[in-house]
């Protein structure tokens, strides 16, 4: 987008805003796709630095294509891929390139597992003869070709599998897998979860071997859920789920060689028995393995370097940390085997550079910010790409960096949050660039200097269409809170009057290291707060202490104690915002969603003298319920911290319910289970206290699918107005065209 096509499209959307805005915006509107935005979908810079791939799908004529574009041109150069020329397959909805890019893996068909985690049906396209390969008849897991792209592994059954595409033989590396006791090379259900990722192998650089981490389910406690269908009778799911201190898998490292054909299990002597191991990676040497090794309490991480030549494994880097560490997929090794290494140890998340033996070389970034995301290294300029919060904690921007922490440039110009993908040498990058009032706009710009090249994409259309609706700014600032400037947002009323009093919804999530309050642009609730305003509510979010980008010390003062300081937090916050002149005191309500359903009840119950009513989704009731990873992370085990525990889980305050509590969850929520609110709703019953709750059958932790989101998002919003507003229930017309509550 070129500056004259900028200040003309304000100019418009400001028009529009003074002029045009009359429309109302309904449920109906934000759950139909009114609001979607347009993006660059599966983007992959090719390996000659001078093109890129995205995936384009055809929706009308039911056909996907690879497309190749020139970076310097924009221009399309031509269709590698088109599902309309191959015979095998009716189309396919993603990609991923083998190493040299000679081979394409598409995938056709997948359903979910987990999160993360799916069962797919893949073929594998060769670039140069067209050929076309189904990869296994079965719906497998993580296919992913080899270096040199002659063979293909992926997991089937708890199994792993080696296919030779040149002979079509299929080998099978592991046999000893069975549902719910071994896992070879797929994570287990806590792992997928809390260290967020589900391919647990990796091929070596010679593509002669493959490291696996194996699983041993055994010892684990088993968790069910009915699944209720539209059949007779109801089935079960079951599945290993490891609740805070009680076993977790037993993790074992695997080396599979092709040319000899047997699986070796790789020992490093390790100081602590009950570990972790959330990361595996090969360096540049095809016979060097670094693994990342943790305590269960995850304050203690050890970067092994293990050499599978000789079988023998060197402790390179040990670093602890008085509350927790937290894993990243930042780590990158250099042509010399040195890498790079993001930390936390000064107070603030920076870049280190490490020699191979783990000599630290120098700090490269250091400051009072935080690096948000690392993007690679260009050995041929020496330079660091990165992002970070340099400019503001609720910003974002790119800037690049010598490996010595010389020479720092700011890359992105526009303040709010920018994201870039660089292209495999290192000349361009495509910035996505968005914040509270400018949708999502895609443009490329020159990595040396981040000058803009040429837009790509807009959402100028959104824009425009979001200009004929009454909104309000989001206004961002600080609030003043124990001590604290916790970062905060208010959307007021269109219409607002200073001498009138309006009602107060906050919404808030406080998980660990989070962040809510952040410029960037709406996303679906953003809409929904919009629509409450209209309707007349000042709508806030504040991050409390203990959420991210402000420093360790901040993020962390929660450990042992999640609920306490982020619910003191939003209880004060609640205090200050309702001595405001313009707000009604005495109707402030909250909600969240997950760890935020888990906040708002606390806030409900603890601050009954300050809170009206509270909506919870899908909320953990009592850490003692949740997994092993994330709570331990954060609180050690039941048994080390029962106060921690039971002292801030909002099960044990049902006694000081006094305002309305709407509970929500899904009977099918495979992460925070339904039994957190059943076991809340009985200690509710058994305190004599009355509330509204609502369960969505078979629904999982999203609550979503067909029009469930829409009839979510009506109990809530016709909750809100039977406790804080002063008109009753309307159905979805009536709320369209009501007028607004009165102060």
């Amino acid at each position: 987008m070129n500056f004259k096509h900028f200040v003309a499209l304000i100019g418009f959307i400001t028009t529009s805003l003074i002029y045009s805005q009359n429309k109302q915006i309904t449920l109906k509107d934000i759950w139909s796709g009114t609001f979607r935005t347009e993006g660059m979908q599966a983007l992959h810079s090719m390996n000659n630095g001078k093109q890129y791939s995205v995936l384009n799908i055809d929706r009308q004529n039911r056909t996907a294509t690879i497309d190749i574009y020139d970076y310097k041109t924009l221009e399309k150069v031509k269709t590698l891929v088109s599902s309309s020329d191959i015979e095998e397959i009716q189309g396919f909805f993603d990609y991923s390139f083998s190493e040299d890019e000679s081979k394409i893996i598409l995938t056709t068909n997948s359903k979910p597992v987990f999160r993360r985690s799916t069962l797919g049906e893949y073929y594998i396209y060769d670039i140069a003869t067209k050929k076309v390969t189904k990869v296994s008849d079965n719906l497998v897991q993580e296919p992913t070709l080899s270096p040199d792209a002659t063979k293909i592994a992926y997991g089937y059954e708890n199994n792993l599998y080696v296919k030779d595409l040149k002979s079509g033989r299929v080998e099978q590396i592991t046999t000893d897998g069975e549902k719910n006791k071994i896992i070879n090379g797929i994570t287990d259900w806590v792992y997928e979860e809390e260290f967020s990722f589900v391919r647990a192998f990796d091929w070596n650089a010679s593509s002669n071997q493959i490291v696996f981490i194996r699983f041993d389910e055994t010892e684990v406690p088993e968790f069910s859920m009915d699944v209720y269908g539209s059949d007779l009778y109801q089935t079960q799911q079951v599945f290993k789920y490891p609740k805070a201190g009680e076993a977790n898998s037993k993790v074992s490292l695997h080396l599979y060689d092709l040319g000899s054909k047997k699986v070796s299990e790789i020992k490093v002597d390790k100081s602590y028995t009950d570990f972790y191991i959330p990361r595996i990676k090969w360096t540049k040497d095809a016979n060097i393995l670094s693994a990342q090794y943790m305590n269960r309490h995850q304050n203690e991480l050890d970067l092994w370097m293990i050499n599978t030549k000789t079988m023998t494994s060197d402790l390179v880097m040990a670093e602890k940390d008085k509350a927790y560490i937290d894993v990243t997929f930042n780590l990158t090794f250099l042509k010399d085997n040195s890498f790079i290494w993001t930390s936390e140890k000064d107070g603030y998340n920076h870049i280190y550079h490490y020699a191979k033996d783990g000599t630290l070389i120098n700090q490269v970034t250091n400051g009072n910010w935080e690096v948000t995301n690392y993007y690679g290294f260009n050995e041929k300029e020496n330079t660091i790409y990165y992002q970070s919060t340099e400019n503001g904690s609720i910003n974002r921007d790119v800037y690049s960096i010598k490996l010595n922490g010389k020479n720092k440039k700011r890359l992105t110009k526009t303040e709010g949050t920018n994201s870039a993908s660089f292209s495999a040498d290192f000349t361009y990058f495509i910035n996505t660039h968005s914040s509270a009032t400018t949708p999502p706009e895609y443009t490329l710009n020159s990595a040396k200097s981040g000058d803009l090249v040429k837009g790509i994409k807009d959402n100028d259309r959104l824009a425009q269409k979001v200009g004929d609706y009454v909104t309000s700014k989001k206004e961002f600032s600080t609030i003043n809170v124990n001590g604290n400037d916790l970062n905060m947002w208010m959307i007021k009323p269109a219409d607002f009057d200073a001498n009138k009093k309006y009602p107060l919804f906050m919404y808030q999530y406080s998980g660990p290291g989070s962040q809510q309050v952040a410029n960037r642009w709406n996303g679906t609730n953003d809409y929904w707060y919009q629509m409450l305003a209209q309707q007349g509510y000042i709508v806030v979010c504040v991050d409390g202490r203990g959420t991210g980008y402000k420093g360790a010390d901040f993020k962390k003062v929660t450990q042992n104690e999640l609920g306490k300081y982020e619910v003191e937090d939003q209880i004060e916050a609640a205090k200050k915002l309702g001595a405001l002149p313009y707000i009604d005191e005495t109707r402030i309500g909250i909600w969240g969603w997950s760890y935020g359903g888990f906040m708002s009840s606390n806030a409900l119950f603890k601050g009954n003298d300050v809170f009206k009513m509270a909506i919870a989704v899908a909320p953990v009731t009592s850490w003692r319920f949740y997994d092993t990873i994330y709570t331990e992370r954060y609180m050690t085990t039941p048994d080390e911290n029962p106060s921690g525990y039971d002292d801030n889980s909002p099960i044990n305050h049902v006694d000081k319910l006094e305002g309305d509590f709407l509970l929500i969850h899904g009977s099918g929520d495979d992460n925070v289970h339904l039994q957190n609110t059943m076991r809340m709703v009985e200690a509710l019953i058994q305190a004599d206290k009355q509330f509204e709750w609502m369960i969505y059958p078979d629904k999982n932790h999203g609550i979503y699918g067909g029009n469930t989101r829409l009839h979510l998002y009506k109990k809530m919003t016709n909750f809100i107005h039977k406790t804080l507003g002063d008109k009753i229930e309307k159905n979805e017309e009536e709320e369209a065209t009501s007028s607004k509550i009165k102060g």
